[in-house]
């Protein structure tokens, strides 16, 4: 049975370390509609951002906890240490995470315990395809740049850097602290021949200045699915939408009365590859035939 209106609807939270605009946000918003949970209608939706300020976090969390939501959802990693830390008893469900289990968010994917589940799109052998692509595209690639967040832990460039050796490249990594270090990066990207930006807050945030540098030095960029709405010249994996969307049904069955620690993991794999020819033209690179016949969607 659907919650009720009114006063005694059920109060979801949201916290995300990016802004509105975050797809993994719309995407979570959408599937809870689809199970009949409508913001405004029948349940209350709590959403706090920080928009790319990862400071900001530790209090936002503890004024959902203070609003006494039914449940919280977190939107990547950083999110979650932030909300764990504000509380033991409010359910957790977390979404766009790499893996759960060795991070120490959970102690088990198939039995979590306590007050924490949620779904990942982690898949570790997307850096290596997203590589292999940018090989394609790029033939003689020798040098990759890397790009990431300094504000979250380095599980992700240390697993692309290894990718990168994997494929016989030299990997160039930096890590941006704000949007101030954009300037400094591309200068020091010079001798790279592509560009890989990881899916971490402050590229997602800074996403369209990012892929607007790379267009003007000429550098073939590689973005992470959701990210493609930035004009990369390729973006490429699971998209965190989809994990997004799927989180909600996690939480309409803690509204219902399931305990989060009982829930089992939920792993999204969906990969898909946009490829941008505008960018492509602008740039002067030539797709492969072979690459845009596994493209899922062509900007042209």
């Amino acid at each position: 049975m659907a919650p009720q209106t009114g006063s005694g609807s059920p109060r979801i939270g949201v916290l995300l370390a990016g802004d509105r605009s975050y797809p993994s946000f719309a995407a979570f918003q959408e599937g809870l509609s689809a199970l009949g949970l409508v913001g405004g209608r029948t349940i209350e939706v709590e959403a706090r951002f920080a928009d790319g300020q990862l400071e900001r976090l530790p209090a936002l969390a503890a004024e959902l906890v203070a609003l006494h939501v039914d449940v919280i959802t977190v939107i990547g990693a950083v999110t979650f240490w932030a909300a764990r830390q504000a509380t033991s008893d409010v359910p957790i469900v977390f979404t766009v995470v790499l893996d759960p289990v060795a991070a120490g968010m959970v102690a088990d994917a198939d039995h979590p315990g306590g007050n924490t589940t949620g779904t990942t799109n982690f898949d570790p052998g997307q850096a290596r395809s997203q590589i292999k692509l940018l090989k394609q595209v790029v033939p003689g690639l020798t040098r990759l740049a890397i790009l990431g967040d300094a504000g979250v832990p380095d599980t992700l460039p240390n697993l692309n850097r290894a990718a990168a050796e994997a494929e016989g490249l030299s990997a160039q990594v930096l890590l941006l602290r704000g949007a101030e270090d954009l300037e400094g990066a591309f200068g020091a990207f010079q001798d790279a021949g592509a560009l890989l930006s990881l899916e971490v807050p402050r590229t997602s945030t800074y996403g369209e200045r990012i892929a607007a540098l790379a267009a003007a030095a000429r550098l073939p960029t590689m973005f992470g699915r959701d990210l493609a709405r930035y004009g990369p010249l390729l973006a490429y994996g699971t998209s965190l939408a989809a994990a997004a969307r799927r989180s909600a049904g996690m939480v309409d069955r803690i509204l219902k009365g399931e305990k989060p620690g009982d829930m089992p993991v939920e792993r999204v794999s969906e990969p898909e590859l946009v490829v941008n020819l505008q960018v492509a033209r602008a740039i002067g690179v030539t797709i492969p035939q072979d690459v845009l016949a596994q493209a899922d969607e062509i900007v042209d």
